[in-house]
């Protein structure tokens, strides 16, 4: 029997009424292994290769390696979780193998022990290959955990608020390991290269710790779903690739997807930097500036869950954040170092921004895929592809021209000058803020599903 189906207005179909809360929270809580491990990354993982001696050009090979890594892992494992399904199993498998290969990226270099060789070369290859095993892991936990929003409802609200809730806890582990790193780099002090390898693994282990509880409850919690939906039209079980190439849709979420991601983590990975080396404030902002902007994330994600939406308020939402960064992002570099406590107020309206374009970004994909299901493994994957490479290369070009960057007096009375990190947290993500809301403007969203259903989305 078969029922047509309008997403947001039929609230009595089961299959597309709103979920409730705990399946959202359980859904949540999914991700927080992934996300607390990958601000562990980028936040620190440039800091820590420079401090035990690697150059920064060497440093950012290490990093574009996990993400070049990771972006084919995820074009992959998308086709392969689109062709066999099995959800959760894809996100238990790469939960795993991120557990155990963090705490190598920060944990020293095993090869160097092995071979009592204290070359750099030997230090970049070992840290670039467990690097790239670690990214390999993430990719399968975010693609599969990304892609089962599409599956487990096709209601349109209730996907952003499976997508708010995620982001809502990704602010948490972000909070979470400012919190672990608080402690560590309270209780001991790094002041040989030893000490400074001991405090970042206790750090890997501490958030390898709480990651995995999340994901036991999550596993717990979350039933399976199906990768598709039989349709009355058609019973493929696939949709093929050349299928999203024709729509001019993914190319724009796509482009969008790609800018969100590079203003989130180009601006975190030289945040610490920003403060601390070109603002020259007290090494409490290190962490009390990224705390400001993930509480503000994680209020304004939890608000979000509470909105009905369709497509022109994902696009009205999304130019507000883009807009909002903008001015951040020009705040930021025009800011004198004798007014640096207006980072403070700048946070607060950078972490409004960042959840207003993440939570809106992700959604448009679901807003893409619609109900083909057959797909949305692929749409994650191949998008995921182009956030890892441009991420890389953009952090990789950036950190190459750190140590060579000049420091040019515009006004000698304020210390004021031009920086890579300067630009690396204020030019970039307000330009491609800029890119963004202009490619959002004048794409047409539809948050519409008219197919008729046969089966539940969630396995029984």
């Amino acid at each position: 029997m078969t029922s047509s189906v309008i997403v947001g207005e039929n609230e009595e179909d089961p299959f597309t009424k709103p979920l409730g809360r705990l399946s959202v929270f359980y859904y949540g809580v999914g991700h927080m292994l992934n996300d607390i491990t990958a601000s562990c990354w980028f936040t620190y993982l440039l800091l820590f290769l420079t401090q035990i001696g690697l150059s920064p050009r060497d440093a950012a090979i290490v990093m574009l390696s996990g993400q070049v890594a990771d972006g084919f892992a995820t074009v992959f494992i998308g086709e392969l979780i689109d062709r066999f399904g099995h959800f959760k199993i894809w996100h238990a498998a790469g939960s795993i193998l991120v557990a155990i290969s963090f705490s190598s990226v920060f944990g020293g270099c095993l090869p160097c022990s092995i071979l009592n060789s204290s070359s750099l070369t030997v230090e970049t290859i070992s840290y670039s290959m467990f690097a790239a095993i670690f990214n390999i892991g993430w990719a399968a936990t975010q693609v599969s955990h990304m892609a089962m929003v599409n599956c487990i409802t096709l209601n349109s609200t209730s996907r952003v608020a499976l997508t708010s809730s995620r982001n809502a806890f990704s602010m948490v582990a972000n909070l979470g390991l400012y919190a672990i790193a608080l402690v560590v780099f309270g209780v001991s002090k790094a002041e040989t290269k030893e000490n400074t390898e001991i405090q970042y693994r206790w750090i890997a282990y501490s958030c390898i710790t709480v990651g995995c509880c999340f994901v036991v409850v999550f596993l717990m919690g979350t039933k399976e779903p199906r990768t598709r939906i039989n349709l009355r039209e058609t019973s493929r079980a696939r949709t093929p690739w050349t299928y999203w190439f024709r729509k001019i849709l993914y190319y724009q979420v796509a482009m969008v997807y790609l800018l969100t991601r590079l203003v989130l983590n180009v601006s975190q990975a030289y945040l610490a930097f920003f403060v601390i080396d070109d603002l020259q404030m007290a090494q409490s902002a290190k962490a009390l500036i990224p705390a400001i902007i993930y509480i503000c994330s994680f209020i304004v994600s939890v608000m979000l869950q509470e909105i009905p939406w369709n497509g022109k308020r994902l696009k009205a939402y999304y130019c507000a954040g883009g807009i909002i960064w903008i001015f951040c992002g020009v705040s930021i570099l025009l800011l004198p170092r004798s007014i640096n406590s207006f980072m403070y107020a700048i946070s607060i309206f950078i972490g409004i921004a960042n959840a207003l374009i993440l939570v809106t970004a992700i959604s448009m994909q679901s807003v893409l895929i619609g109900s083909e299901l057959g797909g949305c493994a692929f749409v994650c994957g191949s998008l995921s592809f182009l956030d890892k490479m441009s991420c890389g290369l953009a952090l990789y070009v950036l950190q190459s021209h750190q140590s060579a960057s000049p420091k040019i007096d515009v006004n000698i009375k304020q210390n004021f000058y031009f920086s890579v990190t300067r630009y690396g947290l204020g030019l970039v993500p307000a330009v491609c803020s800029l890119v963004g809301v202009v490619v959002t403007y004048i794409m047409e969203l539809d948050s519409t599903i008219l197919k008729p259903l046969c089966q539940p989305l969630l396995l029984e």
